[in-house]
């Protein structure tokens, strides 16, 4: 219900024109348990206004994001927190079940599971209408034992109206240069933000320091004290602000002139 409501609410307060062209964003790179509904064709939220992409919090480390063509991209798809609306391309990672699923619905264009396939490290770099994704594979914890499950995640990078986006999965480790090159100049990043199955607070800090997005997403925080905890180590550096509703419009012109924590209401 919680979905629906917020859904319909995007509806009626974001009403937005398709748009008649495109431009791809210069991303210069290397390369709550909710019953899953799909929202009816006839029902469909319109594309996001031109020159923009829309995101909607679903919960978790679910995002909605949407593109002035029409395209639609889920984050961490998997089969208890989905939107209402079937995907045109889902991306997913590796740590546990709320964050991929091994049955995505049936005429989902684009699969793509962010961890390691027959000893090889995923490797992404998928078209839709005016939506380019590509992934930046980083490693997770084995909760199997005491070591690492190499390429057990990927940071998403979802290429959008001019903007680069970028989705940190369920990241366990600061970034390298190498990683860091890799993902390019970032404008918008989903970051989790429980500091224990994920990264520590701390760190996680240090990550967003070191890709320095001017607008920063929390996903993944279980508790209003946890997200709480994270948001008062970024208030020396970033605004803190609390979104009306769980979708945001998200363009270069009106990107933070200073960097700015966005809290998107929803399951988390």
């Amino acid at each position: 219900m919680f979905i629906r409501s917020a859904l319909l609410a995007a509806v009626a307060g974001l009403a937005a024109l398709l748009s008649s062209g495109w431009t791809m964003a210069a991303c210069l790179g290397a390369v709550s348990q909710l019953r899953p509904q799909i929202m009816p064709a006839s029902m469909r939220i319109a594309a996001a206004p031109p020159g923009s992409a829309r995101i909607t919090f679903v919960g978790h480390a679910t995002f909605l994001i949407e593109t002035p063509q029409g395209a639609t991209a889920a984050t961490d798809y998997n089969d208890y927190i989905r939107p209402m609306v079937r995907p045109d391309i889902v991306t997913m990672n590796h740590a546990h079940t709320t964050h991929y699923t091994d049955a995505p619905e049936p005429g989902i264009t684009h699969v793509l599971r962010g961890w390691e396939y027959q000893g090889k490290p995923a490797r992404h770099n998928v078209q839709f209408k005016d939506m380019r994704v590509r992934n930046v594979p980083t490693n997770i914890r084995n909760y199997y034992g005491s070591g690492t499950e190499y390429d057990g995640n990927s940071i998403f990078v979802f290429d959008v109206a001019d903007l680069c986006i970028a989705h940190l999965g369920h990241l366990h480790h600061r970034l390298t240069p190498g990683h860091l090159a890799d993902l390019g100049k970032i404008d918008v990043v989903f970051v989790p933000v429980d500091g224990g199955l994920t990264l520590n607070i701390f760190d996680m800090q240090e990550v967003i320091t070191q890709i320095g997005a001017p607008l920063v997403i929390p996903m993944h925080y279980f508790s209003e004290s946890t997200l709480e905890r994270f948001l008062a180590r970024l208030r020396d550096t970033h605004e803190i602000k609390l979104n009306n509703g769980p979708t945001t419009v998200v363009s270069r012109a009106g990107l933070p002139k200073k960097p700015q924590a966005l809290v998107l209401p929803g399951p988390h």
